[in-house]
């Protein structure tokens, strides 16, 4: 590795203790080579959430359960100004079964009390399951759950729950009416592809929408219901939306935003100062995307923007490990804020084995982009008020073919942003058309040991100290038809010493234009999971890593550029993360 020496000293953010960055001079090789049943847990067992010796892979400030298996986020709202956060849930054991919906309540988006079970299998219409779901205000600010239940037949149904007492500001009980399951599968809808209804609406006429995730066939639907009460539903006769060769749509969420700023706005919001956002989760890929669109309300139905592609081709909120996502509107703060699921990397014997699987990601704010063309999203700001011993790199030029080690984070629990510049690119490589079709291919192809013109240059994460171990975040500039290409990347090939991990590189394009702007790249790292925001949210690359060196004290952080172009670090910014507050079941 060379010798390891100071050679910058860095200005601390917010103590009088003098930092420095540690550098290496070495040339980028990196030298070395569904059925349910309800339990009441009474006691809550409060802990800072932090990772032990036999668990390193447990994140310290990302939303997890105790032990056991967690997918889909469901029906988050705040209410009484506290936030709740359901989510599918196997009391039993860490593989997916025994669905229930858990519950969690918090003031700040970031600690969290776990309370009992809020939705479980009780009735014969989801006797089998209690699948996902969201939650609607009525009038009065009542709140309403529409969540999917597996009947005695299996056939997928949907269900109405509400909470027993409104002036609970925590909503501990739920109740189900007699009345359910209010839509089912009937006139030749599948019955194993009618899920997860959306958050309710109401359009012009004051009656209430809902859609439900089908498909028939390849054709991905948004089937569109109608009510005047919420309680008895009629079938439109068209989906809001369908697209062909998309599979299954699952989890879909149908929300306005305005085409100014950055505040959120109320679901049932119609106009010209907004647009339509339609987002499904398809079964086939594991992938979430989205078009941004305009909903015609005297038809209900929506149709995309020109270039607004649907399918795997199309916008994604996330380009790494993030799926069946949901926002809902915070009409605390005015903003729409999104959650979404991590899944594991590891196989289903190893997370198993470990006890537990599944985590959330931060819970994100989330707007249109002044162009109107895609969605911008950041971790929201209660995050930062976990940050601790922050540092400051002053401007420094980032020579070709280097690595620098920054010290005085904990790498292994940090929040880390980084301003890049690219004032003098030389000649920059070209890439041809087809290249542009699949970002996460060319990522895998010209990963972060293969040297480039201007890139790859970034962050090294979770990284052993000999770089034995590293998962590489960061960005390369193409040529494709005159034209400037940032691409972004999360390259996982070299994160684990590990057989057995998924190692999947994952890739964005960035619209922006790097002669005229700055690149931004800003990473959370908890333990197991990178969160990447590039070009202050434009694109978003989730990866689960699985470290056999690079974790708790062994965990180390650099910047580095493996191009023969120069960069400047414009600025450059990093502080340990503390854990969340999170009383367990």
């Amino acid at each position: 590795m060379g010798t390891v020496r100071p050679i910058i000293k860095i200005s601390p953010m917010a103590s009088s203790a003098v930092c420095f960055i540690g550098f290496c001079s070495v040339l980028l090789g990196f030298v070395v080579g569904i059925q349910a049943s309800h339990v009441v847990y009474r006691d809550l067992q409060s802990i800072e959430s932090s990772p032990k010796d036999h668990l390193p892979y447990r994140t310290g400030f990302h939303f997890q359960p105790a032990k056991n298996w967690m997918n889909d986020p469901n029906g988050p709202m705040v209410y009484k100004h506290v936030y709740h956060l359901f989510y599918q849930y196997n009391p039993y054991g860490a593989d997916w079964g025994n669905i229930v919906w858990a519950h969690a309540t918090s003031t700040d988006l970031v600690n969290w009390i776990h309370h009992k079970h809020a939705i479980y299998p009780s009735a014969p219409f989801d006797i089998n399951g209690t699948w996902s779901g969201s939650a609607t205000f009525l009038k009065g600010k009542k709140p309403a759950i529409l969540y999917t239940g597996i009947d005695p037949q299996r056939r997928q149904v949907q269900n109405l729950a509400f909470p027993k007492s409104v002036s609970d500001p925590y909503l501990i009980e739920w109740t189900k009416p007699p009345q359910n399951p209010l839509m089912e599968p009937i006139n030749g809808i599948n019955s194993s592809s009618f899920r997860d209804p959306t958050t309710g609406w109401q359009g012009p006429d004051g009656r209430w929408r809902v859609i439900i995730g089908n498909k028939r066939g390849r054709r991905g639907m948004a089937l569109l219901y109608r009510s005047k009460d919420f309680v008895h539903w009629t079938k439109a006769k068209h989906p809001l939306h369908s697209a062909k060769d998309t599979g299954m749509w699952e989890c879909p969420d149908f929300y306005p935003v305005s085409v100014e700023g950055e505040n959120g706005v109320d679901t049932s919001v119609i106009g010209k100062s907004v647009k339509h956002v339609l987002k499904n989760s398809l079964d086939d890929t594991k992938h979430d995307y989205y078009t941004i669109g305009t909903y015609y309300t005297e038809k209900d139905r929506y149709i995309p923007d020109a270039g607004s592609i649907d399918g795997d081709a199309g916008l994604r909120y996330d380009y790494g490990k993030f799926y069946a996502s949901k926002t809902f509107f915070d009409d605390v703060k005015n903003q729409r804020i999104l959650w979404g699921w991590i899944n594991e990397s590891l196989s289903r014997e190893d997370y198993i084995k470990q006890g537990w699987s599944g985590v959330q990601a931060i819970p994100r704010k989330i707007w249109l982009d002044k162009f109107r063309k895609q969605l911008v999203q950041w971790p929201v700001v209660e995050i930062e008020k976990l940050r601790v011993n922050g540092i400051r790199l002053p401007r420094t030029e980032l020579t070709g073919g280097s690595v620098h080690e920054i010290s005085g984070v904990t790498a292994s629990q940090a929040d880390v942003e980084v301003t890049f510049e690219l004032s003098k690119m030389g000649k920059i490589e070209e890439i041809d058309s087809n290249s542009l079709m699949n970002p996460q291919h060319l990522c895998s192809q010209k990963g972060a040991a293969v040297k480039g013109s201007v890139g790859p240059f970034g962050l090294l994460v979770l990284a052993s100290k000999s770089l034995e171990e590293r998962t590489a975040v960061f960005f390369r500039v193409f040529k494709s038809q005159n034209k400037y290409v940032v691409l972004m990347c999360s390259d996982q090939s070299r994160s684990s010493l590990r057989e057995e991990p998924d190692k999947a590189t994952y890739g964005a394009f960035l619209n922006v234009d790097p002669h005229r702007e700055k690149l931004s790249l800003r990473s959370l790292i908890d333990h197991s999971i990178v969160e990447s925001f590039g070009g202050k949210g434009k694109a978003c690359i989730t990866s689960r890593v699985y470290p056999k060196l690079a974790i708790d004290g062994g965990a180390h952080l650099y910047v580095f550029n493996n191009g023969t172009s120069s960069v400047t670090i414009s600025s450059f910014s990093a502080w340990s993360m503390k854990g969340a507050q999170i009383k367990y079941l």
